[in-house]
């Protein structure tokens, strides 16, 4: 069924050029895949029109977490140019551990989800960066591509108080815990 829904937004030349102008050599321009099914998705229920143009950015696999939160910082700017730096993954993903049978989450799953949420309540960017001491990290993030998207928004938000949304745990092992940033400018 996925397959079968078509989500097209328009890009947008000023934004990429601008996205360009702020990370320099960290970003180079790909037009050949599409956009990502982490980003159509959430989209997809929040612009169900694909009205708005939207640039992607990729997750580099091969960073670290600091990176990720450096890149939000360096994209900040374009949120004072009325531009949405959105971030979309799961801060717990652990496919391989998914029990169909779980509505909730799993004790680490909580565990880890509890960890992130303090850290993020309290600004403690840094404990959300070192997110592999938190209780339960290899379980809650066997793979950093889901959780990286967390650290580029807490970056291009720095120092801003998270309201936060969509507290839902699901498959024993994923977390829907959403945060938003700058509700209140």
């Amino acid at each position: 069924e996925l397959y079968a829904i078509k989500y097209r937004p328009a890009g947008s030349a000023e934004l990429t050029r601008r996205v360009q102008e702020l990370l320099g050599a960290d970003v180079e321009v790909d037009d050949t895949w599409g956009i990502d099914h982490g980003v159509w998705t959430p989209l997809h229920h929040m612009l169900p029109n694909a009205d708005v143009p939207v640039v992607e950015l990729s997750v580099n696999g091969l960073a670290d977490a600091r990176y990720a939160y450096e890149l939000g910082r360096r994209l900040s700017p374009l949120r004072d140019e009325g531009f949405v730096v959105l971030g979309s993954g799961n801060v717990v993903h652990n496919l391989r551990m998914a029990d169909w049978d779980n509505p909730n989450g799993t004790p680490e799953n909580v565990a880890f989800d509890e960890a992130v949420l303090a850290a993020v309540a309290a600004r403690d960017d840094d404990a959300a960066i070192d997110y592999q001491r938190l209780p339960h990290a290899d379980y809650a993030v066997p793979a950093p591509d889901h959780y990286l998207p967390l650290l580029t928004v807490l970056g291009a938000a720095e120092g801003e108080q998270a309201e936060v949304f969509n507290k839902v745990r699901n498959l024993g092992s994923i977390s829907m815990t959403s945060y938003a940033f700058g509700l209140g400018k």
